[in-house]
């Protein structure tokens, strides 16, 4: 600021009455109210006190682990939220593997082996799902895994909306905590369920959504292609789209 211009801006300030100012730290850094003082002060009512007073703690965890760690005592051992605590599930399988990956799979809900071991996609059909894993390259510990639902509905029938409800808010915080750049729908429900749409698998499958921060690309379920092997070539070429955009990521 040249010569001229400081004399001016001390002039205007002085025309305001200001005559002069401190230079000390203390005197810069902003320091939070005083609860007694503004208790004192009439122009801040009781109202404003008492939502300050009601003010919830923000909690910040020092890893993703911690966080997703949190997500899973929320939702607790026995939850009883819906109706499925009541219909023969034996736990709640809430997901596994790498709290910061960069890729994730979704599937529909627990199955019969899910429901004994705790841990999602270790049946016949997780088998084949770790199969494809490593055929990008990839370990099954290095990606993360989940349910929309995370208890077994009873003979593995399609999760009921009120039973999403009340699930699916846990799935939006994995997905919020882990931060993925991509995530693998598998099969029909949860692509339907995560995008909010009645369109079929078969016209969804390999396309690339937006979605909460990462790229959704829904693709058929492992079940399905132990029921209709000629599908694998569908759902490798899904796989090497999802490998070259975490490639270029």
């Amino acid at each position: 600021m040249s010569q001229d211009s400081l004399r001016d801006h001390l002039e205007f300030f002085q025309e305001l009455g200001v005559d002069g100012m401190r230079t000390d730290a203390e005197w810069r850094t902003r320091r939070q109210p005083d609860p007694l003082t503004q208790a004192l002060d009439p122009t801040v009512s009781t109202e404003d006190l008492g939502r300050q007073a009601s003010a919830e703690p923000v909690t910040v965890f020092s890893s993703s682990a911690e966080a997703l760690a949190a997500i899973k005592a929320d939702i607790g051992p026995d939850c009883s939220r819906c109706k499925l605590h009541t219909l023969g599930r034996k736990q709640v399988v809430f997901g596994v593997g790498n709290p910061n990956a960069d890729l994730m799979f979704v599937g529909e809900a627990p199955g019969a082996d899910e429901d004994i071991q705790g841990e999602p996609f270790v049946g016949r059909a997780g088998q084949l799902l770790t199969k494809i894993i490593e055929a990008i390259g990839l370990k099954r510990e290095d990606v993360y895994i989940a349910n929309v639902i995370k208890c077994r509905p009873p003979g593995n029938r399609n999760p009921e909306p009120d039973e999403v409800e009340q699930c699916e808010p846990f799935l939006f915080r994995q997905v919020d905590t882990i931060k993925p750049k991509v995530i693998v729908a598998l099969g029909k429900f949860a692509a339907q369920c995560l995008l909010r749409t009645d369109t079929p698998i078969t016209r969804i499958r390999g396309k690339e959504f937006a979605y909460r921060d990462a790229i959704l690309m829904p693709t058929y379920h492992p079940a399905y292609l132990l029921r209709n092997p000629s599908a694998k070539r569908d759902v490798w070429e899904d796989m090497k789209r999802v490998r070259s955009i975490l490639s270029s990521a």
